[in-house]
């Protein structure tokens, strides 16, 4: 090999290896990001990104920034704009959407469990009209 086809794959090496630091700090939001950019680019760039994603274990890795609203959710670390009516209120749409997301999801659960008991509420109706049908056979009988 040349000294600057040598130099070549070494710049290029680090520059990979450089972005894979940096989507590393930036969370499994930001492979995802990358990976789905990559698909709409080129689908092997996607489809490689994809692969490395799953080998290198990062998808099954906790984020190092998560939050406990769970491991669902992607939650990127802001940093100050100094500008701080901008970052209030940035701060107090983001809590908003948080709430919301919350209030969407205890909604979301209220109508499975209303399904669930409707469901299990005619199974028991069934059983109850199987039980009369049977009792009524055996009384004529």
């Amino acid at each position: 090999m040349t000294p600057i086809a040598a130099t070549q794959t070494t710049s290029a090496l680090n520059w990979l290896s450089r972005a894979e630091t940096w989507l590393d700090t930036k969370g499994k939001c930001a492979w995802i990001a990358a990976i789905i950019l990559g698909f709409v680019i080129f689908w092997p760039i996607g489809l490689a990104l994809l692969v490395y994603f799953i080998w290198s274990k990062q998808m099954f890795k906790n984020a190092s920034h998560s939050t406990s609203h769970g491991p669902r959710q992607c939650h990127f670390k802001t940093k100050p704009t100094g500008n701080s009516a901008f970052d209030a209120y940035r701060e107090d749409t983001l809590n908003r959407l948080e709430e919301e997301q919350r209030g969407f999801e205890a909604f979301l659960e209220r109508l499975r469990a209303a399904k669930d008991k409707s469901e299990f509420d005619d199974f028991m109706d069934e059983q109850a009209k199987k039980s009369e049908i049977s009792e009524d056979q055996n009384s004529n009988a």
